[in-house]
């Protein structure tokens, strides 16, 4: 196993003494990214096959978008929305025309996305749905993940997430994924007013839903004159081989929810996209940040959209992330029960006896140069920064390949 280095464990015990204890992280401290690589303060390389959980799709430090953040930076920064500034419409223009929608709300974090969602389909509900007041209701799925802010803990079914966090805010059903029936049976309350569903449930390990679940769910949404409500924290900007994970239905959310790479993994940015019906019901004074809209991520937001667009990084998630499972299927291990995912956003799960096997395994991994780490125990993700070439992936498969044998000897 695993033997850090007497400069780690200054670090290690660092984080351990003043740091809250919210975080396991893999044991390694990192000091520089390059594209696909991080190296750590011994000067060791590594694959990162988590890539920020999906914020670095365009790679470590890309020099496009630092070159925006810095020239940005060294102008203006912060103005508050109590003024306007010469970056955020421009923004606002930029990515409400690539993604076809009438506004945009930016915020920070991926989890004020959500929250600004929740927010404008309940004012939608009552000002234009016409929904009793207090009544509305937000369909969600079983073993979601949303993000952790205690509205969001509300409808989780990880009890790790709400356990000792209660009350717990009313106003939500939850309903199994990927389950069509279940959902049209909720449907016919006609207090709710949107489903909110992860193209792809990556937090729960990956889990693709089968063929045509999300254009029938949208279908029967609209039937119910229900807003259909995409969280694409993870799954978009080009993860999954498209720009949106719905953009292989050809889906068109009523409010799209991004974060994550939408700054390239340079600083928090996200945004919220709708159209007028449902955009202008929040007024002036009724949501807001501080930081939302700054100038600063509106640069970098435009700057890591182009850089999407321009290295055509949806099509080479699409054609790297199919030799990476065709790859991975190859290996001849009990220790791998399935490989699933769509474009680079991968995962295999383990079959062990032990229930620290995918941990242990990611230990052996990180020796070896490629770091990814497991979530709900037994599986692994795998999802390298988009810029990834087929080389690359055939070297790290042959890490993780060399690792699965190397467990438990």
């Amino acid at each position: 196993m695993t033997t850090t280095q007497t400069n780690s464990q200054y670090y290690f015990d660092l984080e351990e003494k003043y740091g809250a204890h919210n975080y396991h992280p893999l044991p390694v401290v990192l000091e520089k990214g390059d594209g696909v690589y991080v190296y750590d303060i011994e000067g060791k390389r590594y694959f990162d096959f988590l890539s920020g959980y999906s914020a670095l799709n365009q790679g470590h430090c890309h020099p496009k978008i630092v070159d925006a953040f810095t020239r940005q930076a060294s102008k203006l920064t912060l103005t508050s929305r109590a003024y306007y500034n010469n970056k955020l419409g421009e923004f606002e223009k930029y990515i409400t025309d690539l993604f076809g929608y009438d506004k945009v709300l930016p915020m920070n974090t991926g989890v004020e996305a959500v929250e600004t969602a929740i927010k404008l389909c309940r004012k939608w509900a009552y000002s234009v749905k016409g929904v009793e007041t207090n009544k509305a209701k937000i369909i969600v799925c079983e073993n979601n993940f949303h993000g952790r802010t205690s509205t969001v803990i509300s409808f989780s079914t990880d009890p790790q997430s709400y356990t000792g966090f209660g009350p717990l805010m009313h106003g939500f059903e939850i309903i199994p994924y990927n389950n069509i029936p279940a959902l049209e049976k909720a449907l016919r309350d006609p207090n709710v007013a949107g489903f909110l569903v992860e193209p792809i449930q990556g937090e729960a390990g990956i889990i693709v839903p089968g063929e045509g679940y999300l254009a029938k769910a949208k279908q029967l949404c609209e039937e119910a004159n229900v807003l259909f409500i995409a969280d694409e924290i993870q799954t978009g900007l080009c993860r999954t081989g498209k720009m949106l994970c719905i953009d292989h239905e050809n889906v068109k959310a009523d409010i799209l929810i991004l974060g994550k790479a939408l700054s390239g993994g340079m600083m928090p940015v996200s945004a919220v996209l709708a159209d007028d019906e449902i955009m202008l019901t929040i007024k002036p004074g009724e949501h807001g940040s501080t930081y939302g809209g700054n100038p600063l991520a509106a640069a970098v937001a435009i700057a890591s959209l182009q850089v999407l667009t321009d290295e055509s990084l949806a099509q080479k998630a699409t054609k790297t992330g199919k030799l990476m499972r065709d790859e991975l299927r190859k290996i001849n291990s009990p220790l791998i029960s399935e490989v699933r995912g769509k474009g680079l956003l991968n995962a295999i799960e383990i079959s062990h006896y032990d229930k620290q096997a995918a941990w242990n395994l990611c230990l052996i991994m990180k020796d070896f140069g490629l770091l990814a780490k497991p979530t709900h125990g037994d599986k692994i993700r795998l999802a390298p920064p988009l810029i990834i070439t087929e080389q690359q992936v055939l070297e790290s498969v042959d890490i993780i390949s060399r690792s699965i044998h190397a467990f438990g000897k």
